[in-house]
């Protein structure tokens, strides 16, 4: 009896043994699998200061990272724009397809070519409206675009039309570059306003953007511009692995006279062999369902050139 009790216990006291020995064996496993797994988490989501160049220039000009506040300021817009992972990447994407309408009308007019990034901080490259009322992809006030141009009204709103927004911005800045003798100050004025700018650049007795003491957004400004110029120049090295096939292509399109009232923009679409949606896609300063238009003004409409159907639904 006190034997069999005896081999009972040193049995049960084994099972212990062995299974505790199990247990260990596989959380010690386990333990060395998930710290691996952390281990490679870490180094994927890695954070890091954006890399700064030792030369930076913006419109042509210098910028003069050599002093702290000047460097510093830089790099808070690097470290934004880089780990604004969404925004920049939505940038990087549409920038295929809008720089290349922007660039010639920039080129053109001889203003340098980085102020396509200007339009990039301003909208992202989307017709947006801020919460001012500014819009469009270069942000006009109702004001400022028809100063320069732009025809606004409740069914036609220019700031909308790439093209035309991109040229009143030219005639925007060339104005502020004969005003303040730099395209830096040009862009900071486009952000500011013409009497902002000259009124502390009076006040501090300074034409230079870099010594003068601005409000918050328009500190932040030119760095910002700057900024998304670098990260899109080397993308690669600051983590964005997109591949020229991924950004978004332009669209090739052809161009229809319009030069008088339309009733119904739907029937008007399908009378030139699209559907509404997509005459609003290509001309979105078309604000209203029809076009009163009393003075028979002559107008481009932009639809699919023929080889980019292929790219909308069948049974459009």
């Amino acid at each position: 009896m006190k034997k069999n009790l005896f081999n009972r216990i040193a049995y049960l006291l084994a099972g212990v043994v062995l299974t505790s020995i199990v247990f260990f064996s596989i959380s010690g496993f386990k333990s060395e699998e998930i710290k691996s797994n952390v281990i490679k988490e870490e180094k994927f989501f890695e954070i890091k200061t954006p890399n700064i160049p030792p030369e930076i220039s913006l419109f042509g000009e210098r910028i003069p990272i050599e002093s702290f506040d000047i460097y510093e300021r830089l790099e808070r817009e690097m470290i934004v724009n880089t780990y604004l992972h969404s925004a920049t990447l939505l940038g990087l994407k549409r920038a295929g397809r809008w720089f290349p309408v922007i660039e010639p009308i920039l080129k053109k007019n001889n203003i340098p070519d980085d102020f396509k990034y200007l339009a990039l901080a301003e909208s992202n490259l989307e017709n947006v409206i801020s919460s001012a009322g500014a819009t469009g992809f270069w942000q006009f006030m109702e004001s400022a675009g028809k100063k320069y141009g732009l025809e606004i009204n409740e069914q036609v709103d220019e700031r909308y039309h790439v093209e035309k927004s991109t040229q009143a911005a030219c005639d925007y800045l060339k104005e502020a570059y004969e005003k303040f003798g730099s395209w830096t100050m040009a862009a900071a004025a486009y952000n500011a306003g013409f009497n902002g700018i000259e009124k502390w650049s009076n006040i501090q007795q300074s034409k230079n953007y870099y010594n003068l003491l601005l409000n918050t957004e328009t500190s932040r400004y030119i760095f910002r511009i700057a900024a998304l110029k670098i990260i899109h120049e080397k993308s690669h090295e600051y983590g964005f692995q997109l591949k020229p096939s991924e950004k978004y292509q332009p669209i090739k399109t052809k161009e229809v006279r319009l030069d008088s009232s339309v009733t119904s923009f739907t029937e008007y679409a399908g009378s030139i062999g699209i559907n509404y949606k997509i005459l609003k896609y290509f001309n979105p300063w078309l604000r209203d369902t029809k076009l009163e238009n009393k003075k028979g003004k002559s107008y481009t409409i932009k639809i699919p050139a023929e080889e980019s159907m292929k790219i909308f639904p069948e049974n459009y």
